[in-house]
């Protein structure tokens, strides 16, 4: 038991001299973690003490019964017996200490994992890279395969906006999902996803390559006020857009919102209204500052600390999809998986599995 708590204190100092530097740089934002760690240290600090002085006692009372077993004298005895009784008390004393503070640290285990709040939900923007129209075919693609998973796990999403592209597919789509955990488990999909195959207006029958993005944003955690200065924003009101770029809507509700100071660009046509429109744009246009806030703090922490930190950038190629031989090929994890028309049709939960998994190793 002792050896025990003292590896669980030698942890416990380990993991708050590692984390002291980050929380110290990071303007103590994980300052609940950092509590949690130090009372943690604490508890066991005592506990250790406190089974000092049990054992100390233990030892004493079998010194005390072996000195008793030999000895004829009765003011001895006497003096023995009131020791012992004195020790016994402590001992019931430091028992009972030993199983608050084993309470005690079940708790704060519990209060910790309440703590590490997953976050339910999120943004996925899916956009139209190189390849023309062959890139917006694969966004309709691809989001008919994330809907088909959301359906399979029971998730819900909503449309938030879309741009369609002239021939078929779109140029840019963005969905709002909600469910469990979502954003900790759909956050590795984030990069660019390649597709290669012959187009269907490929006449020659030659193989092509083509490319989209896929960016997943937390969505703003309530608590987190981002206060906007309105003479910042660029706001439009245009028609809502349908399918093949035609306008479906007499008036005006569609919004877009440009952030003047980081060119950042949210638009909402889902609603009729333009109130609400405006609404969810500027929820759009503030989750988007709040991305590139992270980005941002992220960057400079692995540049105080020289430690390099995947950031999901949209540059780096994740995945690709080659329909000519039926297989899919994640770089991240080095595998290909022939299973390409189940992988299109929403079985992809074993792939975001172990990529969450790999990323736990890392």
């Amino acid at each position: 038991m002792n050896i025990k708590h003292f590896k669980q204190l030698k942890q416990i100092k380990l993991e708050i001299k590692k984390n002291n530097e980050y929380f110290l740089l990071n303007n103590h934002s994980n300052y609940k973690k950092y509590l949690f760690i130090f009372k943690r240290y604490q508890l066991y600090k005592n506990l250790i003490d406190i089974y000092k002085q049990y054992k100390n006692n233990k030892n004493e009372i079998l010194d005390l019964i072996e000195l008793a077993s030999e000895s004829q004298d009765e003011q001895l005895l006497k003096s023995i017996n009131l020791e012992l009784s004195i020790l016994s008390e402590k001992i019931k004393k430091v028992l009972k200490e030993i199983k608050e503070i084993k309470k005690a640290l079940k708790e704060i285990k519990i209060k910790e994992k309440k703590s590490k709040k997953s976050i339910n939900s999120a943004i996925i923007e899916l956009r139209a890279g190189t390849g023309g129209n062959e890139a917006c075919i694969f966004v309709e693609e691809i989001l008919r395969m994330y809907t088909m998973y959301f359906k399979e796990v029971s998730w819900k999403f909503k449309l938030l906006n879309y741009t369609p592209n002239s021939y078929k597919g779109y140029k840019e789509v963005i969905i709002k999902i909600y469910g469990k955990n979502v954003y900790n488990l759909l956050k590795y999909e984030s990069g660019v996803h390649r597709v290669q195959r012959i187009p269907e207006t490929e006449a020659q029958g030659r193989l092509h390559t083509s490319a989209i993005t896929v960016a997943v944003l937390p969505e703003i955690n309530k608590k987190v006020n981002i206060s906007l200065n309105p003479e910042e924003i660029k706001r439009e009101s245009f028609r809502s857009r349908g399918a093949g770029g035609q306008n479906v809507n007499k008036t005006e509700t569609a919004i877009r919102l440009t952030h003047l100071p980081t060119g950042i660009i949210a638009e909402c046509q889902e609603e009729r209204s333009q109130y609400k429109n405006l609404e969810k744009a500027m929820k759009v246009l503030k989750d988007r500052i709040l991305n590139l806030k992270i980005s941002k703090q992220i960057k400079n922490l692995s540049t105080k600390r020289k430690i390099l930190i995947s950031t999901g950038d949209r540059s780096e190629k994740i995945r690709t999809y080659n329909f000519h031989k039926g297989r899919v090929t994640d770089h991240r994890l080095k595998k290909s998986f022939y299973n390409l028309e189940e992988f299109m049709n929403g079985k992809i939960e074993h792939l975001i599995n172990s990529l969450k998994y790999l990323k736990k190793k890392d």
